[in-house]
C-alpha cells in the first residue's frame, strides 16, 4: 500500500461493489454520486489500478477489484468492530470514577449519599480524593470534583448545587466553664480555633474592625477536620460548616446571626467528557441530585 492511502475510500468501495453503481452506492452512504465517483477515481489513482468498467448499466468490477474485495471487507468487519467497542465503552456503567472534595464535604457529606450511590450504581467502584487542594480535571487528577469555587477552565462543565452556611461553634463543656459571649468583640476574650496559613477568619475580624494576627488562636491547623474534631473536644470556639455542627449535638452555635460571614456556594465540575461517558455521567447525576438536600 503506497503511504498515504486513504483508509477512508474503502467504505465508497464496497457500497458500489455491493450496489454495483454510483447512484446505488451514494444512496447507501446517504451521500452524492459526484462525492461516491471521486471516491473511488482517488481509490484506483493511490492504488494504481482500476477497479470498475463504467458500462451503461452501472459498474463491473475488474479482476483486481474482485480480488481486493476480501481484504476490504476484513477491514470493514474490523472498523465496525471498533466501532462497537468505542461505544459500549462510553456507554457502560462499570469501572471506577474518581471524586475529589475538600476534607469536611469528603468526610462528613459524602459518606452517606456514596452509600446510597452503590445500591443504586453497584458496578461502579468510587476512588475519593479528600483534599483541600483543587485538583486539575484537565488533567485527570479527578473525574468530578467539589468544589468551593467556580471552575474558570473554558472545558469543564460546573453546575452551582447550593450554599454552604458557615458559623462560629463550640461543645457545651467549653461554654459551660467560659464567660458568656454576647457581641462578636467576646470572641477575642475566648480560645479561637484556625487556619495557620489560610488568613480568610483574620480578614474577616478585620473587616470586622479587629486587627488581630495568628497569636488570636489557640490552635492553628490547616486540616479542617482536626479544627472540627478540636471543636468537638470542647478546646475552643471554631468557625465551621452548618452541617458538620448539624451532626454532634453538643456543639452549639455561637453568635447566630452577628458574624458577617458569607456562605460559600457549592459546584460540582467536570469535564466534557460527562456528554459520552455514561459511567461518569451517572455518578454526577446522583451527586447532583442528592448534594442539595444535604446541605
Amino acid at each position: 500500500m503506497p503511504p498515504n492511502f486513504d483508509w477512508s475510500l474503502i467504505r465508497s468501495f464496497l457500497a458500489a461493489l455491493d450496489q454495483g453503481s454510483l447512484l446505488g452506492a451514494a444512496r447507501v452512504l446517504k451521500t452524492s454520486q459526484p462525492t461516491l465517483g471521486r471516491h473511488i477515481a482517488e481509490l484506483e489513482s493511490q492504488l494504481g489500478v482500476v477497479l470498475f468498467e463504467r458500462t451503461g448499466r452501472g459498474l463491473v468490477p475488474t479482476a483486481t477489484a474482485l480480488q481486493l474485495a476480501d481484504a476490504a471487507r476484513e477491514m470493514e468487519a474490523g472498523a465496525l468492530q471498533l466501532t462497537r467497542t468505542l461505544t459500549g465503552a462510553q456507554a457502560q456503567t462499570m469501572g471506577t470514577v474518581r471524586i475529589t472534595a475538600s476534607q469536611p464535604v469528603a468526610a462528613q457529606l459524602l459518606p452517606p449519599l456514596l452509600a446510597q450511590m452503590r445500591q443504586a450504581l453497584p458496578d461502579i467502584q468510587v476512588e475519593l480524593v479528600a483534599s483541600n487542594q483543587v485538583s486539575n480535571l484537565l488533567r485527570r487528577e479527578a473525574d468530578i470534583a467539589v468544589r468551593m469555587v467556580r471552575p474558570d477552565q473554558g472545558t469543564l462543565v460546573a453546575k452551582k448545587i447550593g450554599s454552604v452556611a458557615l458559623g462560629a461553634y463550640a461543645h457545651r463543656s467549653y461554654l459551660a466553664r467560659r464567660s458568656t459571649l454576647r457581641q462578636p468583640g467576646d470572641l477575642l476574650q475566648h480560645d479561637l480555633i484556625g487556619s495557620d496559613t489560610d488568613l480568610a477568619i483574620l480578614q474577616g475580624f478585620q473587616a470586622m474592625g479587629y486587627a488581630v494576627g495568628p497569636e488570636a488562636f489557640a490552635l492553628r491547623t490547616d486540616d479542617l477536620v482536626v479544627q472540627w474534631q478540636a471543636v468537638r473536644a470542647g478546646l475552643g470556639i471554631g468557625f465551621v460548616a452548618d452541617y458538620m455542627a448539624r451532626a454532634e449535638p453538643d456543639v452549639l452555635p455561637v453568635l447566630r446571626g452577628q458574624l458577617p460571614i458569607p456562605p460559600l456556594p457549592m459546584w460540582l465540575a467536570v469535564h466534557r467528557e460527562i456528554r459520552t461517558n455514561a459511567r461518569i455521567r451517572a455518578v454526577y447525576d446522583f451527586l447532583a441530585d442528592g448534594l442539595p438536600d444535604l446541605l
